[in-house]
């Protein structure tokens, strides 16, 4: 057999140089040209949303006497819709309910404490005839009856901060109550002349809050307040027909108040004027559809009520 013998002729290591040449070509054609150099994206700055801050809801309640029960339809729907106030006002009824509410009861409890109270525990009857006295009511029963209620709480250690405005006789000036007794507080700030005996507290005699200020909405803001809904229970005059002269009495005081008004509630964030027609001051019969206008009014408005408290918080 012949061996293979690698020949050592010129023209074949010429030929072994050429293909190797050529394979090398080849491998170069066939390579993958390299990719540019990724370059580092440009960085973005994350731009972190400011949380919403904490606005301080005061509720302003103005006073009406048997009208005061619609405050209770009020706060039922606010608190339906998660709008619980920071800061509590009230002058005359809306001292009463207010100081009740402060107190720890929700919208339903005051609806339970309304539908059972006994107005006949608020008429403790004075004796003018006999008597140097400035109304025909002493006022105790309303005193007794909110601090029996709250356990004899007083206003400084209330759940919810809490004012009650009277007016001193003598001066004529507004008081703000945010600190003592209760009760105290609440009979002065609902001290209706003529109806009410003046209540002296220290040296000085104090009536109804509602001479100066019959929706407190200044007064909620002076406490901090930085959105004030205010629930203003003033009748129209004309709506309303008075047939004794208590009847006489409160309907003047509400007159007295439409200018003071007109005034401050352009303070408000929000003002409710619950529907109550023709109810009288002293229709404590008319308790449920105070309620009920008190609710309705509220829902009315809730839409109103969440942008402003939205636009508030900067959302």
């Amino acid at each position: 057999m012949k061996s293979c013998l690698i020949s050592h002729h010129p023209h074949a290591h010429r030929s072994r140089l050429a293909i190797l040449a050529g394979l090398f070509l080849v491998a170069a054609c066939t390579t993958i040209a390299p990719r540019a150099p990724i370059m580092p994206a440009e960085s973005v700055p994350v731009v972190q949303k400011e949380a919403p801050r904490h606005v301080k809801i005061g509720l302003a309640l103005g006073g009406g006497a048997a009208r005061g029960f619609a405050h209770i339809g009020v706060i039922k729907a606010l608190e339906a819709q998660g709008i619980v106030p920071d800061i509590i006002v009230g002058t005359s009824a809306g001292s009463v309910v207010g100081a009740l509410y402060a107190a720890g009861n929700n919208g339903f409890a005051l609806q339970k404490l309304a539908l059972k109270m006994d107005e006949a525990a608020f008429s403790d009857w004075s004796i003018p005839l006999f008597a140097k006295v400035s109304g025909v009511l002493k006022g105790i029963g309303i005193e007794n009856y909110v601090n029996n209620t709250i356990g004899n709480v007083p206003i400084e250690k209330l759940k919810i901060p809490f004012g009650a405005v009277a007016t001193d006789l003598n001066s004529g000036q507004p008081i703000l109550f945010r600190r003592g007794n209760t009760g105290l507080a609440v009979r002065a700030s609902s001290a209706v002349p003529g109806v009410f005996q003046s209540v002296k507290i220290g040296s000085h005699q104090y009536v109804d809050g509602g001479l100066v200020a019959p929706v407190p909405v200044r007064f909620a803001k002076e406490m901090g307040a930085d959105f004030v809904i205010a629930v203003n229970l003033s009748a129209v005059p004309e709506a309303q027909a008075a047939s004794s002269s208590v009847d006489v009495l409160l309907q003047t005081f509400a007159i007295m108040g439409q200018t003071i008004n007109s005034v401050d509630l352009k303070e408000a964030d929000i003002v409710i004027r619950p529907s109550l027609h023709a109810m009288k001051a002293n229709d404590f019969n008319s308790r449920n559809m105070a309620i009920l206008a008190g609710e309705q009014a509220t829902m009315t408005l809730m839409p109103e009520i969440k942008k402003k408290l939205l636009e508030k918080r900067g959302g």
